[in-house]
């Protein structure tokens, strides 16, 4: 039990210092990479806004999964161009793994890459019980612009 909570406890620290960075980064410009979508990483223009509280309907938002560190960056289900892209109106969900982040990536890097890089993998990984999501952490608006080589 004390081993969850210790978990969870570093979980939410990270799940607020992530948006916070995204925040940080908006007040200079453009930031650098914050999350991926399809395996494609993307890079964010934070903004100081927070809807949480709002009652705007879950379906208005979409989502992403935050690691709490476990991985550099997270992982957004949509992004500018997909037909159900909400205009970077984003939940964050808060993700812990029962048996462990280097497990539940073994069983669910559906492409190799070493990393969560879709919410594919998110989705299994949750699907097959190795991943939990912990709810909704933060509601805010973040324009994203994909990062080009």
């Amino acid at each position: 039990m004390r081993r969850v909570i210790l978990v969870l406890a570093l979980a939410l620290a990270g799940a607020i210092a992530v948006p916070g960075a995204a925040l940080a980064a908006g007040a200079g410009g453009v930031g650098g990479p914050a999350f991926y979508v399809d395996g494609e990483l993307y890079r964010t223009v934070g903004t100081p806004t927070d809807l949480s509280g709002t009652g705007a309907p879950a379906d208005s938002f979409d989502v992403i999964y935050q690691f709490a560190g476990a991985q550099p960056f997270n992982v957004a289900e949509a992004a500018p161009g997909d037909t159900d892209y909400n205009g970077g109106r984003w939940q964050v969900h808060l993700l812990s793994f029962a048996s462990g982040y280097a497990a539940a990536l073994a069983a669910n890097d559906l492409n190799g890459s070493g990393v969560f890089d879709s919410d594919a993998e998110v989705d299994a990984a949750l699907a097959d019980g190795s991943a939990v999501d912990n709810g909704v952490v933060r509601q805010f608006v973040c324009p994203v612009i994909e990062l080009t080589s």
